[in-house]
């Protein structure tokens, strides 16, 4: 008797502490992908000859945490729209457009706008809104890749090169 109730606990307690580490594993849950700098929503402008964007992907755990995994992910960059720029669609994503290092810093290597400044129809004839509104022409669309999971896309325009038709000169928020 005194055998079955000692195996009987051994059995419980065994059990206990093989259940209660079921659903506590603390995977990777999603990737998200931030950027500091001029942004509405997801959009973003890296602005003026040379500008710089400061990229950054972190993996988000079940648990809530979130890991720093910039240096550790790859990036896939595409172009979306752009025939309405001055020299026509974008060029492509590429080490000297608009690279993104090993850090997640994407600089702007090529002068380029785009952006566009929204018409005020209410002039006549009409122009450019004074202040400026922007809207995109193009952009390029990056998202970011860490051990299978990918991130949401951020959308980055860039502002490279003057406006020509802004009143105010400029290409894009500042």
């Amino acid at each position: 008797m005194k055998r079955t109730q000692v195996l009987a606990t051994l059995l419980a307690a065994t059990l206990s502490i093989i259940m209660s580490g079921c659903g506590t594993s603390d995977g990777i849950k999603s990737l998200l992908l931030t950027s500091t700098g001029t942004s509405s929503g997801n959009f973003f402008n890296l602005a003026g000859a040379d500008g710089t964007l400061q990229l950054k992907v972190y993996a988000v755990y079940n648990s809530g945490k979130m890991i720093d995994e910039t240096n550790a992910s790859t990036w896939t960059v595409t172009t979306v729209g752009g025939s309405d720029n001055p020299g026509g669609a974008l060029p492509a994503y590429g080490p000297d457009t608009v690279p993104i290092n090993s850090t997640g810093l994407m600089t702007a290597i090529i002068p380029l706008c785009t952006w566009t400044d929204a018409t005020d129809n209410t002039k006549s004839p009409p122009a450019p809104a004074n202040p400026p509104v922007w809207l995109y022409t193009g952009y390029y669309q990056v998202t970011a890749t860490y051990r299978g999971f990918t991130s949401q896309p951020v959308a980055i325009g860039v502002g490279s090169l003057t406006s020509t038709n802004s009143p105010v000169g400029g290409c894009g928020p500042a």
